[in-house]
């Protein structure tokens, strides 16, 4: 009984170590461009389980990835790169188009429909914990 206990117990703590869930990534998919572009754009829906941050990613088929933010102001669009994202425990972040996105820079190759690509996602949780997701996301036309 006291062997029975002990091993109840260590599995406790093993799963409250092991608290922190991946964030819940849906819709995801990236934007099809031209050749000759060498810019481009992916959305998804984000969804995390604690308060967290999205704070970088990256992806092969880029040569980096930043988070940004689009907003009309007087009719003139503003696009800003951000240094995180913040998400709020259980409550969707959409990333779409004409707000939240990440903005692919220096693509290696044309997103073409009917392909994929990876993503990385690295969220950090208030207590600093650093995770990383990897994602794969079909490429599309803009609907």
């Amino acid at each position: 009984m006291k062997n029975l206990f002990r091993t109840i117990l260590c599995t406790l703590f093993l799963i409250a170590g092991n608290a922190h869930a991946d964030a819940l990534i849906s819709d995801a998919w990236v934007r099809a461009n031209a050749p000759g572009q060498s810019v481009g754009a992916a959305y998804m829906t984000l969804k995390s389980p604690q308060d967290s941050t999205l704070f970088h990613v990256e992806s092969p088929s880029a040569g980096s990835v930043e988070i940004h933010s689009m907003t009309m102001e007087n009719g003139i669009m503003k696009m800003r790169a951000l240094e995180t994202l913040p998400l709020e425990a259980g409550k969707p972040e959409k990333l779409a188009p004409g707000g939240f996105h990440l903005m692919l820079f220096d693509l290696k190759k044309p997103l073409k429909v009917g392909e994929k690509t990876t993503f990385t996602l690295s969220f950090k949780d208030k207590a600093g914990k650093v995770t990383h997701q990897d994602v794969m996301l079909p490429i599309k036309e803009a609907n």
